[in-house]
This record gives structure tokens, sequence and C-alpha cells, in this order.
């Protein structure tokens, strides 16, 4: 990753965004990849199962990006083969640099009323959080941070608020290797949730679906939280092999209680919006019926309160434990890097993977 050398807003980001994020494969059909039919499919993974010596990390990372791209089964097939008898088969993948275009594509912003709304628009991915969605993101905080709106909301479109981070963000291997890869993924990581602990406006969250992984992590530093009835808030690290980010084994176990966040963050428990209310990370819930209008309705009257006695209030808040914060989450980057070369994760990602398939 590039030397941190960007500034959005109060926070740094690692790269201008033409070149921030992680690097993208693109994996080009031949005649033979596209005539790979499922049951190939399904044997190449029933016998990555049956192998009798541990093909490494690296090796699993490049089964798991093939895997989560359609188009490319005659590439895990290749590989999975490669490792057992060898195959006659093969096809080329070439790498190709990412190109952001003008505007966003992953979200929409708007701004009226005294509020910029930024909403998570992959409705048909259930608004997963891809690596060009955490790109725009960072974008339109710093963009919210200088225009005139009086407070940022944070939503999502469609039926989930997030369903967290898109592990495909973490399988498209630099030719440094999985090590590069996960010190720049950490490296990124650190730099976008740096982006919400310094963002000076009031910050609100309106939760309108299940929310997941690091879109939970990250509501402990929103300044306000209003859920619909029917989200739900899901922190399944462990299951994936991996440790809390976004702040959270700082900001849950002051919210709710050192118990009550070890059983979501260690645990996995998934809370429903009433018990996150009653636990302190919801603010409010309302019925999913009438939420957009009671929630909307509040904060179009919130947004017209003095924006810069607002902002002073928010600092007065919050500077006295920013320094906290940034040395947390640099210490959650820390651990996850490591997580993410370990064992046990790429073992958790490929059964994962492996039960999703039988669905």
């Amino acid at each position: 990753m590039a030397k941190v050398a960007w500034r959005l807003g109060r926070c740094w980001c690692s790269s201008p965004p033409q070149v921030i994020g992680f690097p993208v494969v693109q994996l080009h059909m031949s005649r033979t990849a596209m005539g790979i039919g499922q049951k190939d499919f399904e044997n190449a993974m029933n016998q990555v199962k049956l192998l009798k010596k541990d093909p490494g990390n690296e090796v699993k990372l490049k089964l798991y990006a093939l895997y989560k791209q359609e188009t490319a089964r005659q590439n895990y097939v290749d590989l999975v083969s490669s490792l057992s008898p060898p195959s006659e088969s093969s096809s080329q993948v070439e790498p190709g640099a990412y190109r952001k275009p003008p505007g966003y594509e992953t979200l929409v912003v708007t701004s009226e009323d005294g509020i910029t709304k930024i909403m998570l628009n992959r409705p048909t991915k259930k608004n997963a959080i891809s690596s060009q969605m955490y790109q725009e993101i960072m974008l339109a905080l710093k963009a919210a941070s200088k225009d005139d709106s009086a407070i940022t909301v944070l939503t999502g479109n469609g039926d989930y608020y997030s369903s967290g981070n898109d592990l495909s963000n973490f399988t498209d291997i630099p030719s440094g290797g999985v090590e590069e890869k996960a010190k720049n993924s950490a490296l990124f990581l650190r730099d976008f949730v740096g982006c919400f602990i310094d963002f000076p406006k009031p910050l609100i969250a309106v939760v309108n679906g299940p929310a997941v992984g690091i879109s939970v992590t990250l509501l402990g530093l929103f300044d306000a939280v209003y859920a619909s009835d029917r989200a739900t808030f899901h922190t399944p690290f462990s299951h994936l092999g991996q440790s809390p980010e976004g702040c959270s084994s700082y900001t849950f176990p002051k919210i709710m209680g050192s118990a009550k966040a070890t059983e979501m963050l260690i645990f996995g428990k998934k809370l429903t919006a009433g018990e996150a209310c009653a636990q302190g990370l919801v603010t409010e819930v309302f019925p999913d019926s009438t939420l957009q209008k009671e929630v909307w309705t509040r904060l179009k009257t919130y947004a017209k309160l003095p924006p810069n006695a607002m902002r002073v209030s928010k600092e007065i808040i919050r500077n006295t434990e920013k320094e906290k914060l940034h040395a947390v989450n640099a210490e959650e980057c820390r651990v996850i890097q490591g997580r993410w070369l370990s064992d046990e994760c790429m073992n958790a990602v490929m059964n994962f993977l492996s039960k999703k398939a039988k669905l």
C-alpha cells in the first residue's frame, strides 16, 4: 500500500482514490473455462477436503478468490487438480489495475435540509462492503466534513443495513504474497476506522435492517443509532477465525459491560434491535413501517440546531478519548493482520465457503 499521504477531512487515508484499495484480478474466460460444469466444480471442492497435505495459506486464498467468481470455475478446478494428480488444463489469469470513475458507484449521497445522507447502495449484495465501497465511504465522509450540512447520516438501501465486509476483498493476492496483502489490508482498515473516529459533525446511523461485522462494530463510534425493529446485530468474528475491529474491543465493553460485549465479540451472539437498545448500542428502535418517517422527521429537527454549537459539543465529548480510540484502532489492526495470516482463519473461511456451496 502506498505511503500515507492523503488527508480525508481530519483523517489520513492511504492513497488518492485512483490507487487506493486492493488489487483487482481480472479472470479472462477461455472456451474451456466456459465449458466447465457444476459437477466438475463440486468434485473439485470435494477433492479439497480429501487433500492429505495442507496446501498452505497462499493457495487457500487463491482457491477462495476463484470460488468467489463464477466465471473462474476452470481456474478453480485446475488449481485443485494441481495439488493432487497433474492436470493438462490451464488458463490465464492477468492482473489489472483498478480505475475509479468519477462519482459514487456503491453509494447514494445526497444533501438537503441540513443533512448529508450516505446510503450504502449494493442492495443485491446485502450492502456488503467491497473495497470500492470502503473507498467511497471515506471520500463521502471527507466531503461531508466540509459541506454546509449540520449532521451526517449513514444508512442502507434495501432489506439490509449491511452484511459486513465483502470477503472477496481479501482474495486478490499482490506480487508480495499473502503477507503483503495482510499488511496492506490492515493499514487500509486502520485509516478507514480513523475517519469515523475523527469525523467532526454529529454522525447518525439509521439501521434499516440486519447489520453484520464491521457495520456493527463501527456503531460505537456514532453519536446516535436509530434502528428498525427488524434489524439484528451480529459480529461472528470467532466463527471466521478473526478478531474485533472498529474500536469495538474498547467501545462495546464501555457501552454494554464486559460480559455482554464478550457474548457479542467473542461468542458471536446475535442481538435483536430491542436487545441492542437495552444494552445501549442502539439509541432507539422504531417499527419498520414507520422508521423512515419518524426518524427523518426527528433528524430534520436536529439539523436546524446551530451547527457550530453541535460541532463544539461533540468535540468536548469525544476529545477526552480520541487518542485512546486511535490507539485501540491501531492495536486491533495489528492483531487482525496476524489473524488473516493464521491457518485457523484460512480454514474457517474455507469451511464457511463449503457450507455456503451446499445451500
